[in-house]
């Protein structure tokens, strides 16, 4: 399947935790605007899914963020499949609730690996494989910037990640590699599932969420991919160690 002339013609994108959610969304808009799409995530049954409805020849490489042989085999599989990244989106990341007082080492460990740690590494690894302008895109989150209940682990990842960009930035200047953040609201993907055990009740999260937002809805995978694509493109070339928010108004309303 020929690709049209896009936004990303001629470049070629990794999204980790590509296989749902945000991650898939945008692995579909950028194959369409012209990427040669590569994406990763966990469960090789969700990835084959993925590819398929990606379309384009994309690729999907099973492997878990949090391992850093995993990152090695990536990113050389990467490499002679598609040759250098010209966009690394870190999506990859897991959504672990639960009060100051009950929350568990393991529960913590799970956050610190695959959000903080899996996102550092990600970028660490892809350096070798990167091109000089590159521009990659970390995924955070709106609660990074505020204090909710049951969300203190999280929140503070997804603010580490944030940091991250600021500081990748400063020492990747000389290579001309943007190193921006995405920060989403509530977005409508199967998350809500793996933090509840019935479809009823993430419905239920989901309808919460809405009416905690200032817009009374939550965003759809498209709406975020939408903004990704901004950041990916040369349109957002003045852009880095930045922060596009993307939040029905969560933060500033």
């Amino acid at each position: 399947m020929k690709h049209m002339t896009g936004k990303l013609s001629n470049k070629t994108a990794l999204i980790t935790g590509g296989s749902s959610g945000i991650g898939l969304a945008t692995a579909i808009l950028f194959a369409q605007q012209g990427a040669r799409v590569a994406i990763t995530g966990r469960k090789q049954e969700n990835l084959d899914t993925a590819v398929t409805a990606i379309g384009h020849d994309a690729i999907g490489i099973q492997g878990d963020v949090a391992s850093l042989p995993d990152l090695d085999r990536l990113y050389s599989t990467v490499s002679k499949k598609l040759g250098k990244i010209d966009i690394l989106i870190a999506n990859a990341a897991v959504y672990v609730l639960g009060p100051l007082a009950g929350f568990t080492e393991a529960m913590y460990d799970k956050l610190s690996d695959i959000n903080v740690k899996g996102t550092f590494f990600t970028v660490q690894k892809a350096l070798p494989y990167l091109n000089d302008g590159a521009s990659v895109i970390l995924t955070s989150s709106t609660v990074a910037e505020k204090g909710i209940p049951n969300h203190s682990v999280y929140a503070a990842s997804k603010a580490a990640i944030r940091s991250f960009a600021r500081s990748f930035s400063a020492e990747l200047l000389d290579r001309k590699i943007r190193v921006n953040v995405l920060s989403p609201g509530p977005v409508d993907t199967p998350v809500f599932e793996t933090i509840t055990p019935t479809r009823e009740e993430a419905e239920a999260v989901k309808a919460a969420m809405s009416q905690f937002t200032p817009v009374k809805r939550i965003a759809s995978g498209a709406e975020i991919a939408a903004a990704n694509l901004y950041l990916a493109s040369d349109e957002s070339s003045y852009m880095i160690g930045a922060e596009l928010l993307i939040d029905g108004g969560i933060r500033t309303l």
